[in-house]
């Protein structure tokens, strides 16, 4: 049963559209209100065909004077020798204090996988990818999709948590980006959702507001694999007025993901 998930995202009632030709773009400037139902948002959200955005392949990292390219090669390992190399890493000052680092959790077969930006205090002390009242969030987020949480794989752009949950630093980010690389690789997606703009930001290599890059159809890397921009649970819980915006990004994602499965 849907409807307590689709409670937890602000829609009062959700009714399965027909697929149609053309993916869902979405209408940033136009506001919902509460009293819309889902068949009205088809109104708001109407879309021509989206063009794709091919993203240029992942930078090369470039690590500090202390550190070789070959000692943080993580391109070949499996996921148990790719868990401990980050739990045992020190490449960057996260580090010194960070209490548990955050690897991953779900099915690393998924068909989905999930990526936010770092981890908070709770994510810190648990080891654990989006715990608290944001994982509990973006659970029912799932689940509104029809979705449980261990069907998909979650991580973050950042093994180890900021301290004072401050913004990632450009270095911090570069030396933890092969082990996302390498956990994507692992887990072969046919589509991953971006939560957040600083995910976004980050996998998509792009400066754009998350606002300019809702409902567009962009692709990471050289993979091939979609990538759609969403709202992270955290703002959600800080702007509920979004969520049925977060609504449609979700039906957006799960247009593409049909497609795709049409199309394969």
């Amino acid at each position: 049963m849907r409807d307590p998930y689709l409670q937890a995202m602000g829609i009062e009632q959700w009714v399965r559209r027909e697929s149609h030709p053309h993916p869902v773009n979405v209408a940033e400037d136009r506001p919902v209100t509460e009293q819309h139902s889902v068949a009205n948002v088809e109104e708001v959200v109407r879309a021509p065909e989206p063009v794709a955005e091919v993203v240029t392949a992942t930078p090369e990292i470039e690590l500090t004077p202390t550190q070789s390219r070959e000692s943080h090669n993580v391109d070949a390992l499996g996921w148990t020798e790719l868990e401990n190399c980050v739990a045992e890493c020190t490449v960057c000052d996260l580090h010194a204090t960070r209490t548990n680092t955050v690897f991953g959790s779900g099915d690393r077969n998924a068909d989905w996988m999930i990526i936010g930006e770092a981890p908070g205090a709770d994510e810190d002390k648990q080891g654990e990818p989006f715990v608290g009242q944001a994982g509990q969030l973006l659970t029912a987020m799932l689940q509104a999709m029809g979705l449980k949480r261990e069907q998909v794989y979650i991580a973050n752009t950042l093994k180890c948590h900021p301290p004072e949950n401050r913004e990632p630093l450009p270095d911090e980010i570069l030396c933890c980006q092969p082990y996302l690389r390498r956990q994507i690789e692992l887990v072969q997606p046919k589509l991953i959702l971006a939560v957040g703009h600083f995910a976004a930001k980050n996998l998509l290599e792009r400066d754009e507001t998350i606002k300019a890059m809702r409902g567009q159809y962009f692709e990471y890397a050289d993979t091939g694999i979609p990538v759609v921009v969403t709202y992270h649970p955290a703002y959600l819980l800080r702007k509920p007025s979004e969520k049925r915006k977060s609504w449609q990004d979700l039906q957006f994602a799960m247009h593409l993901f049909e497609q795709q499965g049409r199309e394969s």
